[in-house]
């Protein structure tokens, strides 16, 4: 039960939902890209983050001081319907906007 509601707890705020799709769409992004890209703090892009990562939509891969974040794999038939449903939604997407570069 606490699985299932991580999950639902995960998407129950649009801009979680913004950044789910904007990982879907771009693929494996650094955390500076994203808050670059949606014009917010790290501290706030990164706690909407780690609820999506609890929420088992995704993986991150440190490298040095950098976080990448990306959709996980495999997904669950759940998961995966959330996804789909969400790419209908007609969200406003920001575009990749680099904000670091890698060491």
């Amino acid at each position: 039960m606490d699985i299932f509601l991580n999950t639902i707890s995960a998407i129950n705020d649009e801009t979680r939902i913004r950044v789910l799709r904007f990982i879907d769409i771009y693929g494996e992004v650094c955390v500076c890209d994203i808050e670059s890209s949606f014009d917010m703090i790290q501290s706030r892009i990164s706690r909407h983050l780690k609820i999506l990562k609890d929420g088992g939509f995704l993986r991150v891969d440190r490298r040095g001081k950098w976080a990448y974040y990306s959709i996980r794999k495999p997904l669950d038939e759940f998961r995966q319907s959330v996804l789909k449903e969400i790419s209908c939604l007609e969200l406003d997407i920001p575009k990749l906007n680099k904000g670091c570069k890698n060491d």
